[in-house]
Parts: C-alpha cells; structure tokens; sequence
C-alpha cells in the first residue's frame, strides 16, 4: 500500500508472514487446529515471553493449555496419541516457534525427539506404556544424546556407558543440553553397551536415584528452554525400560532424521516471528514525520526477509510431502536444517537492523529471536555435520574424518 508523504490515512496491510499460503495445503480440521494454536500463542504465551526469557524461567502454569489443544504425538499412530500428517506437526512448530522459539522447542523436544524415540524404537508395550501419558502431556519427554565433551562425534565417540546385569542396566556418564530436562518425567538416554559397543536406548525416570539433573545457567538463546546437565551415576534401569528397537546408533539415526525436519520447521517459525515484527514495527515508528516503512531501504530489508521465509517454507512443504510418502531420506533432513538455519540467521539479522538501537531491547522481541537462532541454529547437527551428509550423498564419497 502506498501512501503520499505527508499523509495521515496510513491503513497498514495485515501482518502474515505465510505469503504463499502454504496453509492451504491442510485440510478445514487440520486449519481450524493450527488457528487454535495460533490464538493460544498470541494470546498465553506472548504476554509472558518476555518476563521468563529475561528470568530464564520457563512457565509451566501453560502445559495444561497446550495439553487441550491436543498436538502432543501429532505424526504418530495409535497409542493415544492424534496421527496427522508431517506437514500439520510441522506447521503446528512453525506457530509456536513464530510466537517463541522457546515454546517451540519445548513442543518439538517433547511431542517430537523424545515421544519419537519411543514410537520408532519402542516396542508395542512400552509405546502404550508410555506414549497415551505423554501425548495428554500428563508427562514430559526430553531425549539425552549430546554430551559434554561429545557432540557431532556421539555416533562414534558417546562415553555415557550402559552395562547389563541380570534383568538391569547400568548407566554411567553424563549427558548436556538436554531440553526439558530439569524436569521431564520420561528421559530418553543413549548410552554405549560396553560389550557390543553399540548405541542403545532407554527411558529413564526422573526418580531414579541414579539420575540427577542440574540447570545450565547464563545463556544467551533459548532462556525458558531449561536445558540440563544430566549425570547418571550407577543408574539402575530395568530391562523392561529399554528401548527394544534400539540396538544400533543406526536407529538413533531414525530419529534424527525426523527430529531434523522439525528443527528446521522451527527455523521457518523463528524468522516468521522476527520478520512480523519488524514488519509491525515498520508499519508504527515513525521517523521524518512518517512510518519507516515508506522508506525504500527499510522495505528492502522486509522483502529479503520475506523471500527467505517463504523460500524455507516452500522447502519445508516439499519435505513433508517426502515425509508423508515414505520418501525422506537423511540427506533431505540434513540439507533442510543446514539451509533454513542459515536462512533464520539472516533473517532475525536483517530484523535486528530494521529496528536500530531498539533491536536490542528484549521488549521490541526481535532480540529475543536473534538470540535464540544461534541455539537452533546449532542443535541436531550444526551446519557443517549436515552438510557433510549432503555432500556424500550428491557426491558419493565420505569427508568425514
């Protein structure tokens, strides 16, 4: 909408970052429960956003809502929990996260790496053991894979350590930048089998005495994530708590390779959120006497912005139509969370020029979404390690060491 100089009948255009209406794709159901989860984000969590980004708390007086909108296990069959398609969980991500990249992570550690590891790897007993409670979110998942001196390498260098005894396993090592893990219920936590030296999978209650798990303090991204430091100290784990699908990293990898496909629908979702503020805020301040947004170089940041959302989210389409026919393999995953990563960085920096020395300010909320791009920015695989999985795929040969 164009408008004189010096005119005051400026009647902004609404906000809405889906320029290409990739919504349309869902059915009426699944539209009318992404526009519940919409308005619960507007309208519960962003008032709060900015109090427990700043106090680096997260606010649990919100579970039992998110819990209603019933979009815990969205993906999975059966089990209690709602199936759907993957471009539904994804767009459901992409809306927390446009709202607070935090609660979208929370969502995504939650209803996709952690309930996602036990129906991939699961047997059919546990999956009803453990999967109706989570989906109703009556108990929250977090999935302990990284380790404090072992990240990208935990394929082939995890020392957290799991020994059978009898009909019991013991654990021993540590676990950091877990999600959730200062207080979910169920932890999933990968461990090597010191006789086959293979990865295997358990779900550890957090009233183990074994396990213990401590806050990391003083980050700058993901401030209501509450990430933990996880020790597992002769931990005690009953055969019956193992993940009996999980024999190899090869089915750690499953996981992945879906849990990488949300991460990415998490970077759309935070570049949404800080393109439509800035966006708003192009539209109310004011400077010469009239919105910034009539300014040339202020709409051409807008426009990059845009085109980069857009574009992750037209990627993240396509990857879900993959995912929903059987067809996604790694190499897709790994191009969309190295690409749309990148993509977010750009765009929460360009949202940060457009507000000036306001872009710092936590109450503007493009700060937030700066800081908390470097995390998803880094987490399920950084942008080299995905690479690399690309690269071997399009080339046929391995760089890694």
């Amino acid at each position: 909408m164009s408008r004189p100089a010096g005119s005051t009948d400026y009647a902004p255009p609404l906000i809405d970052g889906d320029f290409y209406a990739i919504q349309d794709m869902l059915t009426a159901d699944e539209r009318g429960l992404v526009d519940r989860v919409r308005a619960f984000a507007e309208n519960e969590v962003q008032p709060l956003v900015v109090e427990h980004w700043a106090k680096a708390e997260f606010p649990h007086h919100i579970v039992p809502g998110l819990a209603e909108l019933g979009i815990a296990g969205i993906g999975y069959d059966g089990f209690g929990c709602p199936g759907g398609l993957p471009l539904l969980n994804g767009v459901v991500t992409m809306m927390l996260a446009r709202t607070d990249p935090s609660i979208g992570t929370f969502y995504a550690v939650h209803s996709g790496i952690a309930m996602g590891s036990i129906y991939l790897c699961g047997s059919d007993e546990q999956k009803e053991r453990w999967l109706p409670a989570l989906a109703r979110m009556e108990r929250i998942g977090s999935f302990a894979l990284t380790e404090p001196d072992v990240g990208s390498a935990t394929s082939r260098g995890m020392t957290t350590t799991c020994r059978r005894e009898g009909d019991e396993w013991v654990l021993n090592g540590q676990k950091k930048w877990i999600g959730n893990g200062t207080f979910s219920d169920d932890n999933v936590v990968w461990a090597r089998d010191v006789e086959t030296d293979e990865v295997k999978g358990f779900v550890v209650d957090k009233t183990n005495p074994g396990f213990g798990a401590e806050k990391i303090e003083r980050k700058i991204s993901l401030r209501i994530v509450q990430n933990a430091l996880i020790t597992l100290t002769d931990c005690r784990v009953p055969e019956a708590d193992r993940l009996q699908r999980a024999n190899s990293f090869k089915d750690t990898a499953k996981v992945l390779r879906m849990t990488r496909a949300g991460v990415s629908w998490l970077a759309v979702g935070t570049q949404m959120g800080a393109y439509e503020h800035a966006l708003r805020y192009a539209q109310t301040r004011h400077q010469f006497d009239r919105p910034i947004g009539g300014f040339q170089l202020v709409q051409d940041l807008l426009v990059r912005m845009l085109g980069n959302v857009t574009s992750t989210q037209a990627m993240m389409l396509q990857l879900a139509k993959l995912q929903g026919e059987g067809r996604a393999r790694d190499e897709h995953s790994a191009l969309a969370k190295a690409f749309c990563t990148v993509r977010m960085r750009e765009t929460v920096g360009w949202a940060r020029e457009l507000l000036g020395g306001n872009g710092v300010l936590i109450d503007e909320h493009v700060g937030r979404f700066v800081g908390d791009a470097e995390a998803i920015y880094s987490y399920e695989g950084t942008r080299e390690m995905n690479t690399l999985i690309v690269g071997k795929a399009i080339t046929g040969l391995s760089a890694f060491v």
